[in-house]
């Protein structure tokens, strides 16, 4: 028996949703008294007997280059085989785009109750209680899983990323048939940025109270003295001042970084759902009565274009930056 932990990749790299799923995953291994395992479907750069320092005990891989694409078909197939094959017991996967394709097919196949978005350690102590946010993060709910397997997809930044002084994990090949995949990759556009918007720890974003893709540079000069991802308003995207990419919100892409910071945004509801798992939200805006100071941690009243390059200059002050 074992914990199983989808490991992630993109360009070659371990994502850090992947790492804090795996030690989100040893952790449960702790408490259900069993072993952490990883399965990696391609190949990457990085080193996996590294992963035992997150507490896999083993990592099984497909090394297949045709699998550095996603194929939510085939990865399903694949890992299903290797539940079977090691015990797998409980099965977890990032709450991401790879994790939002496999998990509900694995779920089917292996007929395994199946939590999205948990946000916290199940309580073993009476049954499998997983914690999860419901209605757009307005509340919260705790689900029992009942199946002999079970699935869980952890929401990126709900688990702190903490290296220990685990050994080497041992990696082994897993035996699998690659089928051709059913899906064709016919490009594939990278969006820029220094930090991925989904895994940022700090995100910087701007609304309608920029009045124009002009004045984005302050923006953009914040997120990189803070090592932070750029993002921005629904309305924002749709007047081309930024690309669609970057919008967060109910119907763009929703975030949980340590710290938001919303600049000339009024908050709506939409957009809220979005942020709302945010640990800390900064709000600053010139109208007081802006819907976002009721869920800020922080406000600040005042026009954008003074407070922001005084933030920017005072954050320059405190990083010794010239």
């Amino acid at each position: 028996m074992s914990v199983l932990v989808f490991i992630d990749h993109a360009d070659g790299q371990i994502k850090k949703s992947s790492l804090e799923a795996l030690c989100y995953g040893a952790k449960i291994a702790e408490q259900l008294n069993i072993a952490a395992e990883g399965i990696l479907l391609g190949t990457v750069s990085d080193n996996l007997a590294d992963l035992g320092k997150y507490g896999a005990k083993k990592v099984h891989q497909v090394s297949n280059d045709s699998l550095n694409q996603l194929d939510s078909q085939s990865y399903t197939k694949i890992i299903a085989e290797a539940v079977h094959a090691s015990g797998a017991k409980v099965i977890i996967f990032s709450n991401n785009i790879s994790g939002k394709a496999i998990a509900p097919r694995l779920s089917a196949r292996l007929k395994a109750g199946l939590v999205s978005g948990a946000i916290a350690l199940p309580d073993t102590a009476n049954g499998f209680n997983v914690k999860k946010t419901v209605f757009s993060g307005k509340a919260f709910a705790n689900i029992a899983l009942n199946t002999d397997v079970k699935i869980i997809s952890l929401n990126p930044n709900s688990y702190k990323v903490s290296a220990g002084s685990g050994g080497a994990a041992e990696v082994v090949a897993l035996n699998a048939v690659v089928d051709a995949p059913k899906i064709k990759v016919a490009g594939v556009t990278k969006t820029s940025g220094e930090v991925p918007l989904t895994e940022a720890e700090i995100v910087v974003s701007g609304g309608r109270g920029l009045k124009g893709p002009e004045n984005w540079g302050m923006i953009e000069e914040l997120a990189k003295l803070l090592h932070a991802a750029t993002a921005c308003s629904r309305p924002v995207a749709d007047a081309h001042w930024r690309p669609h990419n970057e919008h967060v919100g109910q119907t763009g892409i929703a975030i949980a970084p340590n710290l938001y910071i919303a600049i000339g945004i009024s908050g709506a509801i939409q957009h809220l759902a979005g942020v709302n798992r945010s640990k800390v939200i900064v709000v600053i805006n010139k109208d007081p009565e802006a819907p976002f100071f009721k869920a800020a941690d922080y406000g600040i009243v005042g026009d954008a274009f003074e407070v922001v390059p005084k933030l920017i200059d005072a954050v320059k002050k405190l990083k010794g930056v010239v």
